[in-house]
């Protein structure tokens, strides 16, 4: 095991491609919930076969995006597996100086953003199974800004260091056995120009 990075910058076609497929990403966004998890734990998450998630599991692993965890059980036939990092990022900059790398990345965030939409479709489709103060709590919104790249760059910043210092409260609540109410919560934004 090795020490996590924050985010994983993602450069390499190789790397983009292993994770821009719809069942590794779903094995990703699971194992970065559950910390740690077996491949027969993931496959019941996802509904798919052992061998699968395990094929995939490996695949995740030979592009340093998945990794090999300490045992969390006496069980040694079992193998663990963690998030090698905590979370990762595709920049444009970095796949857009050859048509194909371009297509890649645009092929990968169009994947992304599709399940990102598919798991705020089944919060809609289930919200009413949730308490009232969880209905409450989650939110909808648009907003419209007038602003240059590089304000909008700084917006970005600043929402991610929020978004970090909320991760890292629920984190040190979690290793404090706190963890009385809390829930998953998915938070997704989306910062582009566009002209009307």
């Amino acid at each position: 095991m090795t020490d996590k990075e924050r985010d994983r910058r993602i450069t390499d076609l190789g790397t983009l491609k292993a994770l821009a497929h719809p069942l590794r990403m779903n094995l990703l966004r699971a194992l970065t919930i559950a910390r740690v998890a077996t491949a027969s734990q993931l496959a019941e998450q996802v509904d798919e076969a052992v061998s699968l998630v395990s094929y995939h599991l490996r695949k995740l692993a030979e592009h340093g995006l998945v990794e090999e965890a300490e045992p969390q059980s006496a069980d040694g036939r079992e193998r663990w597996w963690q998030p090698a990092s905590d979370g990762v990022s595709i920049r444009d900059e970095d796949f857009r100086d050859a048509p194909e790398k371009a297509a890649a990345h645009t092929a990968a965030s169009r994947l992304f953003a599709q399940q990102r939409t598919d798991a705020y479709r089944r919060w809609l489709d289930e919200r009413t199974h949730w308490g009232p103060e969880w209905n409450r709590a989650a939110t909808s919104s648009e907003s419209s800004l007038r602003l240059t790249a590089d304000e909008l760059a700084e917006l970005n910043k600043d929402m991610l260091a929020l978004l970090r210092s909320y991760d890292e409260r629920g984190r040190a609540a979690d290793a404090a056995g706190d963890s009385e109410g809390r829930e998953n919560v998915a938070v997704h934004t989306y910062t582009f120009p566009f002209r009307a």
